[in-house]
């Protein structure tokens, strides 16, 4: 990532009415004076990008777009992203339940595709960007998103099914290692019953929503991390280890997934961890 500098990156916390719906803000200003890609592998969440100027190229499974402000619904392959210059903005990650009940519409619309924020049909999202951008600081920012969804919140329609959100929560705390079966039967629900509400709310039926949670949990298991060793001593698990971890039959399939999903294999992934 040579020629790129972070210059700001300010973590929020969500206000906790809204601790089921968001699971992190982050404000963020960076420049390249090189054009810099970045590979974004799916993950359990939707982020919505709230740009203060320049916009973003992405190369995702839609196709490819340009956009400061957008919705990245829920994903099952990879996008890229790339931008040179100056980047800054704020990012909100929204779980995919709580993309359901703010935005009140069924979730498949937004699978696999990065709508604009004025494409979404809610005015005060819309414009949102302009606002934050004249905001003093991420105080005021923070706060002022904290405002705008628990007014969406409050104006909510839709909720999820407690059987989905029951679902959704049991693939979540075990990285994607719940069969669909299992959840049928536990949920009461018939196999296909589950299947239907569980992607009209989510966005993925439980199999690829299992799927894309079993890859993160690998991905972030694979990034380094400090050892005991001492400060800037990073250690890999083998790959044979994080399979075994994950759920996976083997290293073979490991990989398999990551080129599913990712569009690379996890060797591929960690080079840009450098």
């Amino acid at each position: 990532m040579a020629g790129a500098e972070l210059s700001e990156y300010v973590p929020g916390r969500p206000h906790p009415a809204l601790s089921r719906h968001v699971v992190r803000y982050g404000g963020y200003r960076e420049y390249s004076a090189v054009p810099l890609c970045r590979r974004q592998v799916p993950t359990g969440t939707c982020t919505l990008i709230l740009g203060f100027g320049p916009v973003l190229r992405m190369h995702g499974p839609a196709g490819s777009s340009t956009a400061a402000s957008f919705l990245a619904g829920m994903h099952d392959a990879a996008v890229v992203t790339e931008f040179c210059g100056g980047q800054h903005g704020l990012q909100v990650d929204l779980t995919p339940l709580g993309v359901y009940e703010l935005l009140g519409r069924p979730m498949p619309e937004l699978t696999n595709v990065t709508p604009l924020v004025d494409e979404l049909d809610i005015p005060e999202l819309a414009t949102l960007p302009e606002r934050l951008a004249a905001d003093p600081g991420w105080p005021q920012r923070f706060a002022r998103v904290d405002a705008v969804l628990r007014r969406r919140l409050d104006a909510a329609r839709r909720q999820p099914d407690p059987e989905v959100r029951w679902a959704w929560h049991r693939l979540v705390r075990t990285g994607g290692a719940v069969g669909v079966q299992q959840l049928a039967e536990e949920t009461g629900w018939s196999r296909r019953h589950l299947l239907t509400r569980f992607r009209s709310q989510v966005g993925l039926a439980p199999k690829p929503a299992a799927r894309v949670l079993r890859l993160q949990r690998a991905a972030t298991m694979l990034v380094p991390t400090m050892a005991d060793g001492g400060p800037g001593t990073a250690v890999r698990l083998p790959l044979a280890d994080v399979a075994a971890s994950c759920g996976y039959a083997d290293h073979a399939h490991l990989v398999r997934e990551f080129r599913a999903l990712a569009g690379c294999t996890p060797t591929q992934y960690l080079a840009g961890w450098g």
